[in-house]
């Protein structure tokens, strides 16, 4: 044993020389890559002295290796050979291409060279690849060929709302109520799969989804902001501020009407409202509602207070926005405080109207505004005292008319309102010079909202006459509309529902009436052989009776009461109830049956309570010391 212990510490572990095997390896495959490349080289020179000619560089090199070099020189040419073996690496360059060739300048030609008229229609054709296609007109991208119709009610369309997604479709108008429609859901019917009424008798003014479309944001005409998730059920309800505080930043929501709202596109917890307080407050959604988490007061040229109209995030959600009812517009930076505002003009719009939309566009260097004076005014967010392009004589009569930016950057989208008569459009406008290049009419209503998606490439616009209305084209947009106009709407079971439960006896059928006879000779005869039916009344009774009838006054129960009321004889306790109740006083001595017996053995003689004697009250004594009794 102790013997093989130590033959086994004798052995010494084996070892490799990992850099030994790398060179092993690298040489092998070099060997092998040279023999190819040698291969590939002569069937390369053979073809190109078929085709071509002889190349004289590379005979001159083969009769110098085959001769010149001669028997003496063997050695130095291996050793050559084997520095060049351990230089490259990889697979052999193609035969045309050696280590000094330059390959950028001019490119090696395989083959018999192309005719002239083939090589000059070749370079044509990459010049014509290269130029650009022309680019399609502006009014071909908007997707207005086919529209859909959704009835929302008999009022406008205040408020629109599509999920990021693209899935679904909130609308929200005057008539309190908030509908739900899925595109994915429905078919041709076109019809909602939720309603909600959620701040009662209070039309809304904005709907919005979250970055995520998880939440939605719903802001109605009272001072309360919620939150419902995709589904309409609600996760919060925002508080609602002391209207007695002078200091608005002391209480914790708004104590007036809510004019707009929207979600900070970065921080997806974050929303803002602006209200008829005089302030814009920004909210936590993980505080629950309980308590804004910042509070800005826009204020006037004199520092008053002043009422914000509409406010908006910017796509990077740096800029806080807010539009004032003084035509002013000014801007927070969210990064700061927002003591100090950060931009502001104050003659944007005129004074003692409200702007109604403020919209940034997609590349962050433009905001839109839709006034209340009817223009539509673009600004450079570099510089922001004077409009870039000012649009007039756009009317408009809801305080929520939107205008926003085409997926492209390259439109402007705004609506027009008419009154009782005359049609409302929705106007594309062009960005660099707020031209019209097209527009859609609405028949005798007015359009209020309008959304054009990215990813679906489809337009909504919610007008004044109750109904939502989508434009789609099925060759430019995606899945939206078009999921449900291929879906046939449903058949609905036809339940048989009766009015009237209706009994059909046996005999009432076709075969089993009898005709009728113009004549009543039959009937009569048939009717005096039914023995019930032609039973001649009982004669009065005379006498004591007969034939199982009593001849008795008062058969009926009518004389039975008036014989009764007759013979009944006068009572002289009537009038008198005393004296009725005292008539039994000596039967009920003499033979007492309810009180005495149960008092007979504990208390057999009769003990009632005396009466106290009234004193006599001293008339002597002043009435002040009397007694109050």
């Amino acid at each position: 044993m102790a013997e093989m212990n130590n033959d086994a510490s004798k052995k010494k572990a084996r070892t490799f020389d990992f850099m030994e095997m790398f060179k092993e390896a690298k040489q092998t495959a070099l060997e092998r890559s040279q023999g190819k490349f040698e291969d590939d080289k002569n069937s390369a020179i053979a073809t190109e002295g078929d085709v071509i000619g002889p190349s004289p560089s590379v005979s001159q090199k083969s009769s110098k290796t085959g001769d010149d070099l001669g028997p003496s020189k063997p050695q130095k040419s291996n050793e050559v050979e084997s520095d060049d073996e351990e230089d490259m690496i990889g697979p052999p360059l193609p035969p045309g291409l050696t280590k000094g060739s330059k390959t950028s300048e001019e490119e090696v030609e395989i083959g018999p060279p192309l005719p002239p008229s083939t090589s000059a229609s070749k370079a044509s054709d990459d010049e014509d690849d290269e130029e650009d296609e022309p680019e399609e007109s502006l009014d071909k991208k908007i997707p207005s060929s086919h529209e859909i119709s959704l009835d929302h009610g008999s009022k406008a369309v205040s408020a629109l709302a599509l999920d990021p997604a693209g899935a679904r479709l909130v609308t929200g108008g005057h008539d309190f109520i908030v509908k739900f429609w899925d595109f994915a859901g429905m078919d041709q019917s076109l019809q909602s799969f939720r309603n909600i009424k959620p701040c009662e008798s209070h039309h809304l003014n904005q709907l919005q989804y979250s970055a995520t479309g998880e939440m939605i944001l719903i802001v109605a005409a009272n001072s309360r902001a919620k939150v419902v998730d995709r589904d309409g059920f609600e996760k919060l309800e925002c508080a609602k501020g002391d209207p007695y505080i002078v200091d608005m930043a002391s209480t914790k929501g708004h104590t007036a009407m809510l004019n707009g709202g929207s979600w900070n596109p970065k921080v997806r917890e974050e929303f803002m409202t602006c209200s008829n307080d005089g302030t814009v407050r920004l909210w936590d959604v993980n505080a629950e509602g309980k308590k804004h988490k910042n509070c800005i007061k826009p204020k006037s040229q004199q520092g008053r207070k002043l009422v914000p109209t509409a406010c908006a995030y910017s796509n990077d959600g740096r800029w806080v926005a807010a539009a004032c009812q003084d035509g002013s517009i000014q801007m927070w930076d969210h990064n700061k405080n927002f003591v100090n505002v950060a931009m502001i003009n104050r003659g944007c719009h005129m004074n003692g109207t409200d702007t109604s939309c403020l919209c940034f566009s997609y590349d962050g260097q433009c905001l839109a505004s839709r006034g209340g004076d009817d223009t539509l005014k673009l600004w450079d967010m570099r510089n922001f005292k004077k409009p870039l392009k000012v649009r007039e004589n756009l009317i408009s009569y809801y305080t929520v008319t939107d205008c926003i930016f085409s997926p492209n950057d390259r439109m402007v989208l705004t609506g027009t309102s008419v009154k009782k008569e005359g049609d409302g459009k929705l106007l594309f406008l062009d960005r660099e010079s707020l031209d019209t290049v097209s527009e859609i009419t609405v028949a005798e209503s007015s359009v209020v909202r309008c959304i054009w998606h990215p990813k679906l490439n489809q337009i909504v616009i919610g007008c004044s006459d109750g109904k939502a209305r989508l434009f789609y084209d099925p060759e430019k947009s995606h899945r939206g509309a078009m999921l449900c106009m291929v879906k046939q709407p449903r058949k609905s079971k036809q339940v048989l529902a009766l009015a009237s439960q209706q009994i059909i006896t046996p005999y009432a059928l076709p075969m089993f009436k009898e005709t009728k006879s113009t004549s009543t000779k039959k009937f009569e005869e048939k009717v005096r052989k039914d023995p019930i039916r032609s039973k001649r009344p009982d004669l009065p009774m005379t006498g004591p009776g007969e034939g199982g009838r009593l001849g008795v006054k008062g058969a009926t129960l009518a004389q039975y009461v008036a014989q009764s009321l007759v013979k009944r004889k006068p009572d002289k306790y009537e009038n008198d109830p005393r004296a009725a109740i005292l008539r039994h006083a000596k039967e009920a001595a003499e033979n007492p049956f309810w009180i005495d017996p149960a008092y007979k053995k504990t208390q057999p003689h009769k003990l009632f309570q005396e009466e106290e004697k009234e004193e006599e009250e001293d008339t002597d004594e002043p009435v002040w010391k009397k007694q109050k009794i």
